[in-house]
């Protein structure tokens, strides 16, 4: 058996696998997280940890005798957090979470102490990345930032609670900043540029390698007969592309969550930085991956849906299944600033085009199609890579509305594939990289097949062609519209 742990951005989800890849049970728990000021976004460290024991706990009491049976355990969590420690492992701060855009003055400042970042990292520097967010504690804490003895990322913070080992992953490792990614090792111009060393860093592992074992007083509390063998993990992305089994070279998915992501699976590094495509290493070794991101995806409609009043589920039902023409009203999705194509963490979202028809429903399609030209966007950008994404998988709570699968696929004019299985993501990804830890897989990919196929949702031709238009429109109007404050 197997255990999959994914630090999410608002609950910790656990899942027990057996060795032919079926899912035994699972258990969530939420975690808060904090926005003490506009853009800025937190969580207490110990959050995460009380989560983790939490769905552990209630794992060991509905399967003690598969959980007896567990030999290796994976992690997953979501990307970029600083996670600051000082003596004796003493959380120093909140974690600076992904989706936090206060450090976009210290991005500037990196890349003009490291000219050549962009060049190491395959990547802009970025306000969501871990570096700048050390470099704005190191500006506006300095008493803070000189108690730093080792900086961790959210599922490292938890692995060293587990096992007591400070170590990361590849992919993961790779949005912070810091990494070669190339040659996936860390960058010592890159750490001097925010003031730091590798005595600062966690140990480096591929995400299928065991990084440690479980602490025995661990063992003993979730009843396992033997520590079971930590795996390196991955970041939320290659973990949910190791659940998808997007692991080959073209595989795709787009994840509709709280961020949205359009990853795809490379054999070599593959950067482009013009269009703000992360390129970061995946959790196999000798693999890479690309991704556009997008900081609101079920974001916008969770926001749209506490504005009016209602439940997300019935403004996504009241379109039906699909809709027969564009909506009148557009929306820019940038309620966090947005990562790619345009790298702004300024930019700020609205409707357009609204008059005294309006109804709540054109505004709910509207929140659907502007989240979906984000993702065209990303598309985009992949191409202007040399990359081809013939089709994807579609996963996250957003894939659960048929609504939004159909706009989605006739914006990106590309068939989007649904799993028949209960859960692919990023839970079960981690869960079959500690498999390939404890089993010690020599074709760790064998072990990360797609699932199977529930159904495939088309483009609609006619409404591909009327969206093509509409996103010329919404491209158009970018400039004036994200910094329409700003005048």
């Amino acid at each position: 058996m197997f255990v999959g742990i994914d630090i999410g951005t608002t609950s910790v989800k656990s899942v027990l696998m057996a060795e032919d890849g079926t899912l035994r049970a699972s258990a969530a728990f939420p975690v808060p997280l904090s926005r003490p000021q506009a853009g800025w976004s937190e969580q207490d460290p110990e959050h995460w940890w009380s989560a983790v024991c939490d769905t552990l706990d209630a794992l060991a009491a509905a399967e003690p005798r598969l959980m007896a049976g567990v030999t290796g355990i994976g992690l997953s969590g979501h990307m970029h957090g600083a996670t600051l420690l000082g003596a004796d492992d003493v959380v120093l701060r909140p974690a600076i979470l992904w989706n936090d855009g206060r450090a976009a003055a210290e991005c500037a400042e990196i890349e003009a102490a490291c000219p050549e970042a962009r060049a190491i990292t395959g990547n802009i520097v970025m306000p969501g990345f871990t570096a700048p967010k050390v470099a704005w504690v190191r500006k506006h804490e300095p008493a803070v930032f000189e108690r730093i003895r080792k900086v961790l990322l959210p599922k490292d913070y938890v692995r060293l609670k587990l096992t007591g080992d400070y170590a990361s992953d590849m992919s993961d490792a790779a949005g912070t900043c810091w990494l070669d990614v190339g040659a996936r090792r860390w960058s010592d111009p890159l750490l001097a540029a925010t003031g730091l060393t590798r005595d600062q860093m966690p140990a480096l592992y591929e995400g299928t390698e065991a990084t440690g074992r479980l602490r025995e007083a661990l063992r003993v509390r979730f009843g396992m007969d033997r520590a079971p063998v930590v795996a390196g993990g991955a970041g939320d992305n290659a973990a949910s592309a190791c659940g998808i089994g997007a692991v080959e070279p073209g595989a795709a998915f787009l994840s509709l969550g709280t961020s949205g992501v359009l990853f795809v699976s490379n054999a070599r590094f593959s950067p482009n930085t013009a269009g703000a495509v992360h390129a970061f290493c995946h959790a196999l070794p000798d693999t890479w991956h690309q991704m556009g991101v997008i900081l609101s995806a079920t974001d916008s409609l969770n926001w749209f849906a506490r504005l009016v009043g209602a439940p997300a589920p019935e403004l996504t039902a009241a379109l039906g299944e699909r809709v027969a023409k564009p909506s009148p009203a557009l929306f820019m999705p940038y309620l966090s600033g947005e990562r790619t194509p345009h790298n702004d963490a300024g930019a700020r979202g609205g409707f357009l085009g609204l008059d005294q028809t309006s109804s709540r429903q054109d505004l709910t399609q509207a929140v659907l199609e502007g989240v979906a030209f984000a993702f065209r966007d990303c598309l985009r950008v992949l191409e202007d890579a040399g990359t081809a994404v013939e089709r994807a998988f579609a996963v996250g709570g957003g894939a659960n509305s048929p609504v939004w699968l159909s706009i989605m696929a006739s914006v990106l004019d590309r068939p989007l594939d649904v799993s028949a299985a209960a859960d692919v993501g990023a839970a079960f990804g981690a869960a079959r990289l500690g498999q390939a830890a404890a089993t010690g897989a020599r074709d760790p990919g064998a072990l990360m097949p797609p699932p199977p196929v529930q159904h495939t949702v088309l483009p609609d031709r006619a409404l591909a062609a009327a969206y093509a238009e509409r996103y010329d429109r919404y491209r158009a109007l970018y400039a004036a519209a994200a910094h329409a404050a700003d005048a």
